[in-house]
């Protein structure tokens, strides 16, 4: 992913049901699932910062979560605000485009 071009979204929007869509520059479209992504939230609050261990469970996280607002972070990220009252990660541009869950992305 060394073009700049790949990490750099056009547009973020909610999806239909439990969904996050992001359209990238290039053309690619993710669409990452609500619950998907908090799981995958890296803040100290859910990843040990000295172990990497994963301090958030899966069963601690609502299954009808959902975006309750998403702020801009500098020209690199979003911080999201979700349902569940978490709000201190920060989701990189790359980092999103790294957990892309699409068959493409994936292989």
């Amino acid at each position: 992913m060394a073009d700049q071009q790949i990490i750099n979204p056009v547009e973020i929007k909610q999806g239909t049901g439990q969904n996050l869509v992001i359209r990238w520059q290039g053309g690619h479209e993710s669409i990452y699932g609500c619950e998907y992504l908090r799981k995958h939230c890296r803040c100290a609050v859910c990843v040990d910062e000295w172990t990497g261990e994963k301090l958030i469970k899966a069963d601690q996280i609502p299954a009808d979560i959902h975006p309750i607002d998403l702020q801009g972070v500098g020209r690199y990220g979003i911080r999201i605000n979700w349902s569940d009252g978490h709000n201190t990660g920060i989701y990189t541009f790359k980092y999103l485009r790294e957990i892309c869950p699409c068959e493409s992305c994936q292989k």
